[in-house]
């Protein structure tokens, strides 16, 4: 943006946000002031927008005896619009009398096209002007809105996007926590932009480069705009679509109506339950950003969604998380949304925002696992960035971007990049919420760098999928038997059917042979007798002679399988890129001598322990330093108890 524009912008929040101080104190409580100031914004910068063609676009209207879609494609086709109003009103007008302002505001904001017509009603400007009106305020927040000059001939749409941030961001401060429930801070949004931007084909800055970017999640459309911003900065002949769906009504509006003060489509943005209904079912795109909800319950829409996810080859058909917490939908939509490669090149790009939980949640095989072992087999995860704690307006845990690539660059085909960005912040200088920290330019180069380095450093790991896929292995100990003829085991015995007294002599010249070799002893030893010695009664005696002797060989019944000891059973992780019987051997062996596996019956799973693989241990205090930091202790506790004796 230009100096004068800076300066005009400066200028313009400043007398947009004095409307709080003039009109709205004691009227409404501080934390709405947004709700007031937000939907009176949109009104005037729309109104300005369409003013230069509103007198040929009355006489026209005045003319024509087309409605509905027809009018609205020939006021396109004819005036450029996507929307319009067909009212002769604005505000100017509105407030050249005191008199009937309400009715006369009702009137104006409902004559404008359908395309648009909702926003009115999500913002609840009637309902607000009601309350203004009651108060005695109505009229002069009309009058100072139409006395800001927000045509584009003054200000531009970057222009006008930096005013409406402005406004959107001293509107949510009020709120405190209740503005992450919509609203990403940018610089977050910038370093996703960055990133999904730095991995991108020569195409991107060519001359008829088209770019569309999604937002499932869009809140108030901040994703799209940045991303738009960004591609345009890069390219300014770029054609850039974007694409949006938002749940919340109050969000809906902010994000559409932003848009539109920044000469966007009216349909850009589309209110609507995205784990429901796809309202883009059958489009796919080049950029897809997302912050979806975090441990948000999707218990409302199981049934919805339960139903796509048995449809084969469906975006949720790869398993569904716990209903306690759905973000793991949305990181599967996400993928589901990427635009295929071509031989030509291309291939989507996303970056996803998460808590920590879809990094190791779910057990091997459950549905959480699922999706995630289907990321990683079809080499769809491209990085994963740690991103510093404090860093959003409603929550202070960690965070992490995922990113997700469709054609990844041919160096990174099969790999999974770890980045440590938990350091790279500066402090805010006035918290926001849970926000009190901020990644400014310089940090998110040093994440950026680190990516685009592509190397193993102390904040970077260049991983495969199988170094974080594993088998857990079950693992159990043998028990170790010596042979104990005893006159209990001996009445233990005698109460099997197959028993009989000639086969007391057998078993007493038993002891103090080995127990593994029992079996093969008392089949022969029964064969030159001339005993019956039925597998029944072999594997009697053989349990009822068994004492624990931890010097015996580990015990191997008459199968050949190892004796397990009850309660023994543990689960040894393993990674996917290790041989099971060498980490066995190595990790296992040495403190466990009798311990024995299963391999072909070990569980295979997928889990990104960050912290782990970042963890540094700190070097321990000596002694000589803990012993004087207690004697010193013990000094001034006793200096202070000889002053209470005194």
């Amino acid at each position: 943006m230009a100096p004068n524009d800076a300066q005009t912008a400066r200028i313009m929040q400043q007398a947009i946000w004095n409307t709080a101080d003039r009109y709205l104190r004691n009227v409404v409580e501080p934390e709405d002031y947004g709700d007031y100031i937000i939907p009176f914004t949109v009104l005037r910068r729309l109104e300005c927008l369409l003013a230069d063609t509103k007198p040929d676009l009355l006489a026209f209207l005045a003319e024509t005896k087309l409605t509905g879609q027809i009018l609205d494609m020939t006021v396109k086709s004819k005036f450029g619009l996507h929307f319009y109003s067909s009212s002769p009103l604005d505000l100017a007008k509105i407030a050249t009398t005191d008199d009937k302002v309400l009715e006369s505001l009702e009137l104006y904001v409902s004559s404008f096209s359908d395309s648009i017509r909702d926003i009115w009603d999500d913002f609840k400007i009637i309902e607000r002007a009601a309350t203004l009106q009651k108060a005695g305020r109505l009229w002069g927040v009309v009058k100072h809105f139409s006395t800001l000059d927000m045509h584009p001939d003054s200000l531009t749409d970057t222009a006008m996007g930096d005013i409406f941030e402005d406004v959107m961001y001293r509107a949510f401060n009020t709120k405190g926590k209740g503005a992450g429930a919509f609203y990403t801070p940018r610089d977050a949004i910038r370093l996703m932009v960055d990133i999904l931007f730095s991995s991108d084909d020569t195409g991107l800055t060519g001359k008829h480069a088209t770019r569309s970017v999604y937002d499932p999640t869009a809140g108030t459309g901040g994703m799209l705009l940045v991303a738009a911003r960004a591609l345009r900065e890069l390219n300014p002949n770029i054609d850039v679509g974007l694409y949006g769906q938002e749940l919340m009504p109050t969000a809906y509006a902010i994000g559409k109506a932003d848009l539109l003060i920044q000469g966007g489509r009216p349909d850009a943005i589309r209110q609507g339950n995205t784990l429901r209904t796809d309202l883009y079912a059958d489009d796919k795109f080049d950029y897809i950003l997302s912050n979806p909800p975090f441990g948000t319950d999707w218990s409302a829409d199981r049934d919805s969604v339960e139903k796509q996810a048995d449809i084969p080859g469906s975006r949720f058909s790869h398993g569904t998380p716990p209903v306690s917490d759905g973000q793991m939908l949305f990181l599967a939509h996400c993928a589901s949304k990427l635009r295929e490669a071509t031989p030509e090149g291309g291939g989507g790009r996303a970056a996803v925002v998460s808590n920590g939980s879809p990094l190791f949640t779910g057990n091997p095989g459950s549905g959480p696992d699922r999706i995630r072992a289907w990321l990683f087999e079809n080499d769809l995860v491209d990085a994963i960035i740690a991103l510093p704690t404090n860093m959003f307006y409603g929550t202070g845990i960690a965070t992490y971007i995922w990113v997700l690539d469709a054609n990844k660059e041919s160096h990174r085909k099969g790999k999974i990049q770890l980045i440590n960005g938990v350091d790279a912040w500066h402090p805010m200088q006035k918290g926001m919420g849970e926000k009190r920290r901020e990644m400014t330019a310089d940090d998110r180069k040093v994440v950026l760098d680190a990516y685009n380095d592509f190397t193993d450093s102390e904040i970077s790991r260049v991983l495969t999928a199988d170094n974080l896929g594993y088998r857990d292995v079950p693992v159990s100990r043998t028990r170790h038997y010596g042979v104990a003829v005893t006159d209990e085991a001996l009445e233990t015995m005698a109460a099997h059917k197959a028993w009989t007294p000639a086969h007391k002599p057998l078993v007493k010249a038993l002891s103090g042979a080995r127990w593994n070799d029992l079996p093969q002893l008392l089949a022969d030893g029964a064969k030159k007798l001339k005993l019956k010695m039925p597998v029944g009664l072999v594997d009697t005696i053989t349990k009822a002679v068994a004492i624990d002797d931890p010097s015996a060989p580990a015990a191997v019944d008459r199968k050949g399988n190892a004796v397990l000891q009850d309660g023994s059973k543990i689960i040894e992780r393993i990674a996917l890129s290790e041989d099971v019987d060498q980490h066995m051997a190595s990790k296992v062996l040495p403190f466990a001598p009798d311990a024995v596996w299963d391999a072909s019956v070990a569980k295979v799973g997928y889990e990104v322990p960050v912290t782990r693989i970042f963890f540094k241990p700190r070097e321990l205090r000596s002694l000589e330093e803990i012993d004087a930091d207690v004697q010193s202790v013990i000094a001034d506790l006793s200096e202070k108890f000889k002053a209470v004796r005194a």
